[in-house]
């Protein structure tokens, strides 16, 4: 057996689990194998694994690595221990029963077991809902609110730095409070936790009214429309992730891009220095995420 296909058995967390691969390169740009990918995910757990507790989780997998092809995964993979807990939701996402009866058993990751499991399949990327799993495995109400900052070339996320600024004080407004994560692609996310659950069409229209709201006061930067070809040098506000179906990539989660960036919780000073100046902010590598919770904690948490 090559080293690539080499499988060792681990225990984590009290499970024994079988992993491959570990030599393989995910990321031929920067050399990443499979086994870094796990080493990362094994040391930022501790403050990864608060923010995916509760939520149904939707993966990208690149088995061959970023070079190649990936796939979303929404059920829980063939195969999957009985000791992993799954959340049966309707495929529309609604809260009442699907059009078709259909459902889809999405994994919930609470534990590094979970976590490795998932990951050892080459599931780079985590996505959730804005919305937790009851205990009697249903889905409830929103808990937080999200509004993504896509950036269209050429702005960039200086720009996107620009725009948070403006959606803090928006959403402040409302009495509600914000965090920044950096997307790990081009763009920033904001998160704001509700006061109180809300359904997903409620918490949508609210994002929707501020992305509308910033669009008409700054016409020339924001844009709160989806059509891609009217985003040209300007902030698309996603309002849509707050649909009760869509989902965003989890803080501290690696991207499947050319190089191993991940989603990465930050300070306001951060976004203020990446308002001012173009180089003040960029999006971070796994190894400098876990530089930042060593010396940070869990800036999204905190």
């Amino acid at each position: 057996m090559s080293p690539e296909k080499q499988e060792v058995t681990v225990e984590v967390d009290g499970r024994r689990l079988r992993i491959s691969s570990l030599d393989k390169v995910l990321y031929p740009a920067t050399g990443t194998t499979k086994g870094e990918v796990l080493h990362y995910y094994a040391q930022v757990a501790p403050v990864m694994l608060p923010h995916l507790a509760e939520r149904a989780v939707t993966r990208i997998r690149w088995p061959h690595g970023v070079q190649d092809g990936s796939f979303y995964e929404k059920n829980a993979p063939q195969g999957t221990p009985s000791w992993v807990r799954t959340a049966t939701v309707p495929t529309t996402g609604s809260r009442g029963s699907s059009r078709n009866g259909d459902t889809i058993v999405f994994p919930v990751v609470e534990d590094l077991a979970t976590l490795t499991l998932l990951v050892n399949l080459a599931a780079l990327e985590l996505h959730v809902h804005q919305w937790t799993v009851g205990r009697n495995g249903r889905p409830r109400n929103a808990d937080r609110l999200v509004i993504d900052l896509d950036p269209g070339d050429p702005a960039g996320l200086h720009e996107c730095c620009q725009v948070a600024l403006m959606v803090r004080e928006a959403l402040a407004e409302r009495d509600l409070d914000c965090r920044p994560v950096t997307s790990g692609s081009k763009g920033l996310h904001l998160y704001a936790e509700l006061p109180g659950r809300m359904r997903s069409d409620a918490s949508t229209a609210l994002a929707k009214e501020v992305a509308e709201t910033l669009q008409k006061q700054h016409p020339t930067l924001v844009t709160a429309t989806m059509t891609k070809a009217r985003r040209s040098g300007k902030v698309f506000l996603d309002w849509s992730q707050n649909a009760a179906s869509k989902t965003t990539i989890s803080p501290y989660s690696l991207r499947g891009r050319e190089r191993p960036t991940v989603a990465t919780p930050v300070t306001w000073a951060e976004v203020e220095e990446g308002a001012e100046d173009e180089e003040g902010l960029r999006q971070f590598r796994y190894d400098e995420v876990l530089d930042r919770v060593a010396e940070h904690g869990d800036l999204f948490g905190a």
